[in-house]
């Protein structure tokens, strides 16, 4: 899917939501313990109900990983439904890899040759060859980490050379050299706020994911005020807002109003933007 596609379904959808399935084993309605994969049929309940409302889904591979096989049935099962069935869909496998050459190339195997995501996120830490196995890929988009939403971010992120350029400012220029906004995307949180107009300065074009907004306190208006570009150029993620507002036999109906009132919120935000 290319950055016009991408537009194409935010501006139909009036919604540039995405669903974050970081799914809990220990926190899904105990009712889909007795199904032989509850993780999938937790997935796809979730998907069913809100794929009309949202433009891409975030599968957060250390809730996949930390089951083992198990685990990696159930993501793969989750992405080839989604794929078969919501083929508008853009799906980003939140995987956080980075590390030396040929270790990334076989990560960038992983999910562009054996799986069937659209999009993988990218740890930038190690530099040029950590990250480019991953843009050898047509058609495929690696999403960097710039400016994430925990509190951590701080511990490096904001920290400032001896010329004032903050290293997130620095991952941003640099990264620019390996690609350009039709193949690369930033991780940048809800919760930084009015720093999404320092980072518009250094990339006005890319679209930036948004993960923050709901559980976490990011403000969605802010967002927009300040990240918002002529093609939107976000996508704002929602996980445990969304796929863990209600936990009984009517949790994905209580997912599709939480996601409804997102995307409500989101087609004002684009029309007082003038993009629909």
């Amino acid at each position: 899917m290319n950055r016009e596609q991408l537009f194409e379904n935010i501006k139909r959808k009036q919604s540039f939501l995405c669903v974050g399935l970081d799914t809990d084993i220990k926190k899904i309605p105990q009712h889909l313990l007795q199904e032989e994969d509850p993780i999938f049929a937790f997935n796809k309940a979730i998907i069913d109900a809100t794929a009309d409302l949202c433009i891409a889904y975030k599968p957060n591979l250390a809730f996949y990983e930390c089951m083992g096989v198990k685990g990696w049935l159930a993501f793969e099962k989750t992405i080839n439904y989604i794929k078969d069935n919501y083929s508008d869909q853009l799906v980003i496998a939140d995987a956080k890899r980075g590390d030396i050459g040929n270790t990334s190339t076989m990560y960038a195997r992983c999910f562009f040759e054996e799986g069937r995501v659209d999009a993988v996120t990218v740890a930038p830490y190690m530099g040029e060859d950590s990250v480019k196995p991953f843009l050898g890929y047509e058609g495929k988009w690696v999403i960097l980490l710039a400016l994430t939403s925990n509190k951590g971010s701080h511990d490096f992120q904001l920290t400032t050379d001896e010329q004032g350029e903050r290293l997130f400012e620095k991952v941003l220029r640099k990264s620019q050299e390996w690609a350009d906004a039709d193949q690369l995307m930033y991780v940048v949180g809800a919760t930084q706020g009015k720093a999404f107009e320092d980072i518009r300065k250094i990339v006005p074009q890319h679209f930036l994911l948004v993960p923050g907004v709901g559980a976490q306190g990011g403000s969605l208006e802010e967002v927009c005020k300040y990240g918002m570009n002529s093609q939107c150029g976000l996508i704002v993620n929602s996980s445990r807002g969304i796929i863990y507002a209600d936990n009984t036999l009517g949790f994905a109906d209580a997912a599709r109003q939480s996601s409804k009132d997102l995307q409500q919120q989101m087609s004002v935000l684009l029309q007082k933007n003038s993009l629909i």
